[in-house]
């Protein structure tokens, strides 16, 4: 682990790890001016993406004194050349990574308060999502923020089906895992959504609306879920925040964790 540095912002660049699952990952150490005992936050990314994706979420976490923590998915080469031995494996250990992240910072930072702002973009904000329903953080004030997420309307061909859109996930699937193609996560992703069982917890979504694979009313839905089953839910929508600028989020990140007096 990297010393505190007094002045500006250090990163210890680290390893996860969760049964045979292995990832890289980047924990952001806040100036020692500036350190907050609020607590921490964790994110990871989308599908064939990689962390520095939403490098921007935490470094404007850690410059305004929170330690903060991102990682790469299971089986995502753009961020480190470590596969995933099958696709169960990733179904249980991409959530699971999230518990093994928060014990890194709590090691690293053994004095915070207990608040938790915990999330991810897309796939990363499904597979934070399902740590919190799988009771990872006991004990933690967690807080979720999903970006670029959502459920499309019934009966509207969805743009993961268009012919233009199914050429670049072909060509971006080469990026992953064999075990991770798109007509295995995909169908999952959805499945998962509709699926959910958590409730009583405070979720944030932000989507842009010129997001056009989450949609013009797909946050919506994916909210309206989340309400029916007991959960709290927040929302907003940029005007500017396309599917594939996920950095573009980080003030929407900042933000959020002002309200929720993390910073």
């Amino acid at each position: 682990m990297s010393a505190m540095n007094e002045k500006f912002l250090s990163i210890d660049k680290i390893i996860l790890t969760v049964n045979e699952t292995t990832v890289n990952a980047l924990l952001f150490r806040p100036p020692q001016t500036k350190l907050k005992n609020t607590g921490y936050a964790i994110f990871t990314h989308g599908y064939t993406s990689h962390k520095i994706s939403i490098f921007s979420w935490a470094q404007k976490l850690c410059d305004d004194g929170v330690p903060t923590l991102i990682f790469d998915q299971p089986g995502h080469f753009t961020g480190s050349f470590h596969d995933v031995n099958s696709f169960e494996d990733f179904k249980n250990d991409a959530p699971e990574l999230f518990k093994e992240a928060i014990t890194k910072l709590t090691q690293a930072y053994p004095n915070q308060e207990k608040k938790l702002l915990v999330g991810g973009h897309s796939l990363g904000a499904l597979t934070s999502i399902l740590a919190v329903q799988n009771n990872y953080f006991e004990g933690f004030d967690i807080h979720h923020v999903g970006v670029g997420f959502g459920i499309p309307p019934e009966g509207v061909t969805h743009v993961f089906d268009t012919p233009f859109y199914q050429a670049t996930v072909r060509a971006r699937a080469e990026l992953v895992s064999p075990h991770l193609g798109p007509d295995t996560i995909f169908p999952w992703i959805k499945d998962q959504k509709h699926n959910l069982t958590l409730s009583g917890h405070k979720i944030h979504l932000i989507s842009g609306e010129d997001d056009v694979v989450v949609g013009k009313e797909g946050m919506e839905n994916f909210a309206k879920i989340l309400e029916e089953l007991g959960n709290t839910v927040t929302m907003e929508k940029p005007k500017k925040l396309g599917h594939h600028l996920p950095d573009m989020a980080g003030s929407f990140i900042k933000k959020y964790a002002k309200k929720i007096e993390l910073i």
